[in-house]
């Protein structure tokens, strides 16, 4: 049907669903979130599911709480955290909380795992097994 909307069945930030881009069907461009249309030529764009698997791009780390309201602090209080953007192997940059137990072992070109979730994707470091897929 030439011109119709292509919609995703479920939100593309869904746990359930995994971590959901679109590609698209003429400059094979991929990105995340998935849009009905490709952000480089206009052209329609398909649903695809991403794997997840990158290295660290760039981050930085968030040390003050945010402004309330709307931010409720945590009943053990605000911790700080890294944030960063994670190149996916289909080259696709996603920003993500990470989630690392030493944020002075974060390292620009560091393997990670992405993954759907409320709100902004999650990053951890990727296992020896995942760095490849």
């Amino acid at each position: 049907m030439a011109g119709a909307l292509i919609r995703m069945a479920t939100h593309p930030r869904s746990p359930a669903t995994g971590l959901k881009g679109s590609r698209c069907s003429g400059c094979l461009v991929a990105v995340y979130p998935a849009d009905d249309a490709c952000p480089r030529c206009g052209g329609p764009a398909d649903p695809a599911a991403l794997s997840g698997a990158g290295t660290l791009w760039t981050w930085t780390v968030q040390r003050y709480a945010p402004k309330s309201p709307p931010y409720q602090a945590p009943p053990g209080g605000f911790e700080p955290f890294a944030v960063g953007y994670v190149e996916l192997k289909e080259g696709v940059r996603v920003a993500a909380v990470l989630d690392v137990d030493d944020l002075d072992a974060v390292r620009i070109g560091m393997p990670l795992m992405v993954t759907a979730g409320r709100g902004v994707p999650r990053a951890r470091p990727a296992t020896l097994g995942e760095e490849g897929s």
